[in-house]
């Protein structure tokens, strides 16, 4: 009984694991195949080794142009929270104005329990006051405010968890507020930095209705919207698009093995 209790936890993950692993492969498989080998046999291995549809999606689709434009907006919005985030912590956290602080604390609590629907009208109606529809601004912006307040509050809870006799140190020897951010905290931060920015980096990179809304010309589309209209581009060559889906993951599993032993430095502290 025992060894099965503790069997049990290792048999549901390998469950998970099975679930999420099949989509993955049968996409994979599918990426190399034409449209009559996915249909005769989904699940079977293709019988050559094509290139054929990563080229056809990535030129005849024009994946690689929106593949690019989602690099960008996803990038820098996640950027622009991470550094905007960083500081703003840093002032709650560290300064002394306690009752702004829970104030603000409160504030940027609330706005993580604003569903990004909620959002949708009143900000495409900023934007287009502004002249930004239609502009690369015109997601960078959003994507912006949706991640900030998260990102506010998670680098808060690290900063928070660091001792104060590093800043006492860092006062005595000379620095000011900008040195103890930059010198002490944000280098003991870094695991959690990187962990906060690739959680910001995939919001911007699934998101799919402002993306669909707020960008109608076909030049500046995100890898999500671009999926969507694969129907009247290809004519639904499921292997296209397969290999389209599979180009889509690239970014955030080369940005997982480049960031993975911080992030596992952040998850074993």
């Amino acid at each position: 009984m025992r060894r099965f209790r503790g069997f049990l936890p290792h048999l549901v993950l390998l469950v998970y694991i099975a679930v999420i692993l099949c989509p993955l492969g049968w996409v994979l498989l599918s990426s190399f195949k034409t449209n009559k080998e996915i249909i005769a046999a989904p699940w079977a291995f293709p019988a050559n080794l094509s290139l054929a549809n990563y080229w056809n999606a990535w030129s005849g689709a024009h994946v690689g142009r929106y593949f690019l434009n989602s690099v960008v907006n996803s990038a820098v919005s996640a950027l622009a929270a991470l550094g905007l985030g960083t500081t703003t912590a840093f002032a709650l956290t560290r300064m002394k104005f306690p009752r702004i602080s829970r104030l603000l604390r409160r504030v940027f609590l609330l706005a993580l329990l604003v569903p990004s629907g909620a959002l949708i009208v009143p900000l495409y109606l900023l934007l287009r006051d502004l002249h930004l529809v239609n502009s690369p601004l015109a997601l960078i912006l959003p994507y912006l405010v949706l991640e900030l307040p998260w990102t506010i509050y998670m680098v808060s809870a690290f900063m928070s968890s660091i001792s104060s006799e590093l800043e006492e140190a860092g006062i005595m020897d000379g620095l000011s507020m900008h040195g103890l951010l930059w010198r002490i905290l944000v280098p003991i931060a870094i695991p959690s930095l990187f962990t906060v920015f690739m959680l910001n980096f995939l919001t911007g990179w699934n998101e799919f209705m402002m993306a669909n809304v707020f960008l109608t010309k076909e030049t500046l589309r995100t890898l999500p919207v671009s999926m969507v209209a694969f129907y009247d581009q290809l004519n639904m060559n499921y292997g296209s698009l397969s290999a389209a889906i599979v180009l889509s993951m690239l970014p955030v599993i080369a940005m997982y093995f480049l960031m993975h032993r911080r992030i596992m430095v952040h998850i074993k502290a």
